[in-house]
């Protein structure tokens, strides 16, 4: 009988343990861990953790409103849609090998099948989804300050900048729209015309600083035999697994090329039950783990070139700042001065900026960051980790920085506070608080960036250059001697 029991009590166990599987495979949503290719829609409510926003005082007011954002949702680019073409013929010859076998576990879908974005012969372009986001934002964003968005529209008052890439100004117009529909004669929709400013895209230091910094373009350069190396475990032991699950000699490359056809499908077309079923969802945490890993390494915390070659734009905030407190301390007419600063740009300006002002980190961290050492990477799942993809650098992801005048405070008058995709979001700079003064703002948080000048860091055989090519050696050397068999990084702009 003890023994029948402890049976009994084994199998209620293991029924116990399956239906919590289950239920937690139920509850994942592929669409939330696509990295940079993640729709807003998805990235704007994922919190990774439980904080607490600060209480404003009523008596603090918005005066001022910086806003950097990245494009909406866009198409794959010209050389991504000629890779799936190229899946869809190695496809064919995976299955010419296995079709006298008829297979019943494979997905009848793969047989026959095409890019949907097969006969397209440009990419990159803004899509339909992406314009949404950007219009819905801007309306949100007018809502939310009404105050600051109250007075008609002058360039000067609410000037609006973005890239010359298509998408991103075409980003711009669709936050535009949104911010000020109804407030012109233009249609039924009451449009009315507004101005978007672009620099030439060979001299933009502005929104494309990574574009202008020779430095690092050499860097990341570098950095691509060693991000490869991180990823070929993960690759590998993913393709081995696809190889016993569905029957097919999948390659690495393969499984690169499969994971970006499920991120966008999943994120363009909404599709999440073919390449992206694929993959369980483990392997889809580890896959998102690469991208991100990347990210980290060649566009976030992993070199210090990496954000402070953004050091101009970080003080066109500052000084946006600046001149909106003069205005207010000289008494000015609300409406006579600038009351907000757009910018559109790209996940290549986005990150760096997050960086710039200390997003995503503790405070041990940051001190790390004042005296330029490294930080760990990502730790792989199923650890926790504070650096998503999705939720630092989605399709039309954002920070806004808000300066609140505060005139019966004590302590300080003025305020910054900083939203992340429209949340509140700790600054490990100030206390983890997300009120932050704006004299401690400017010295502890900007200070020690702006002590640099994008000259320095950016001409050829600066100081950080000689740091950097020790590294790019080791791993060119590393890369003779160990070819990798993975899939190169993925190397278009986001």
């Amino acid at each position: 009988m003890a023994l029948r029991s402890q049976i009994v009590l084994f199998l209620l166990l293991l029924f116990d343990a399956a239906v919590v599987y289950s239920n937690a495979d139920e509850n994942f949503d592929v669409r939330s861990h696509l990295s940079t290719v993640t729709r807003y829609h998805m990235a704007k409510d994922i919190s990774h953790n439980s904080y607490v926003p600060s209480n404003i005082p009523d008596q603090c007011k918005p005066i001022h409103l910086n806003v950097v954002a990245r494009h909406g949702t866009r198409a794959p680019t010209k050389k991504k849609l000629k890779e799936l073409d190229a899946l869809a013929s190695r496809l064919e010859v995976l299955l010419e090998n296995v079709k006298e076998q008829k297979s019943t576990v494979l997905p009848a879908w793969l047989w026959g099948w095409k890019s949907p974005w097969t006969g397209k012969h440009k990419g990159g372009e803004l899509i339909s989804e992406g314009e949404n986001e950007l219009y819905e934002l801007g309306v949100r964003t007018r809502e939310k300050f009404p105050d600051l968005f109250k007075e008609d529209y002058h360039p000067d008052v609410y000037p609006i900048k973005a890239t010359q890439i298509s998408r991103a100004s075409a980003s711009a117009v669709a936050f535009g729209m949104g911010l000020f529909s109804d407030r012109g004669k233009l249609g039924p929709g009451r449009h009315r015309a507004f101005a978007v400013i672009s620099e030439s895209r060979a001299s933009d230091i502005m929104l494309r600083f990574h574009d202008c910094c020779q430095n690092y373009k050499a860097f990341r350069k570098s950095q691509e035999p060693y991000v490869d190396k991180l990823k070929e475990p993960v690759l590998n032991k993913i393709a081995q697994e696809l190889v016993t699950r569905w029957g097919l000699k999948f390659t690495t490359h393969d499984v690169s090329s499969l994971w970006f056809l499920c991120k966008q499908e999943a994120s363009l077309l909404n599709t999440t039950d073919r390449a992206c079923a694929l993959f369980s969802s483990s392997e889809v945490g580890l896959l998102e783990w690469t991208d991100d890993l990347e990210v980290f390494i060649v566009k976030g915390y992993g070199n210090s070139l990496n954000y402070r070659m953004g050091v101009p734009l970080l003080e066109d905030v500052i000084q946006s700042m600046e001149e909106a407190i003069k205005s207010k301390e000289a008494g000015l007419v609300h409406g006579s001065y600038e009351l907000a600063r757009l910018r559109f740009a790209h996940a290549e300006t986005l990150l760096p900026f997050s960086c710039l002002i200390g997003l995503f980190l503790d405070g041990p961290e940051f001190e790390k960051i004042l005296n330029e050492q490294s930080l760990e990477l990502p730790p792989k799942p199923p650890q926790k980790r504070i650096w998503h993809g999705s939720t630092v650098a989605p399709f039309a992801g954002n920070n806004m920085l808000v300066l609140y005048s505060c005139p019966s405070n004590n302590t300080s008058k003025y305020f910054v506070q900083v939203l992340h995709n429209e949340r509140p979001i700790p600054l490990a700079g100030c206390g983890d608080s997300d009120f932050c003064p704006f004299e401690v703002f400017k010295e502890k948080i900007a200070a020690p960036h702006l002590k640099h000048k994008y000259d320095d860091l950016c001409k050829v055989e600066s100081d950080e250059t000689k740091q950097i090519n020790p590294t790019s050696m080791f791993w060119q050397i590393f890369s003779w001697i160990f070819p990798t068999s993975g899939a190169q990084a993925q190397k278009d702009e986001l």
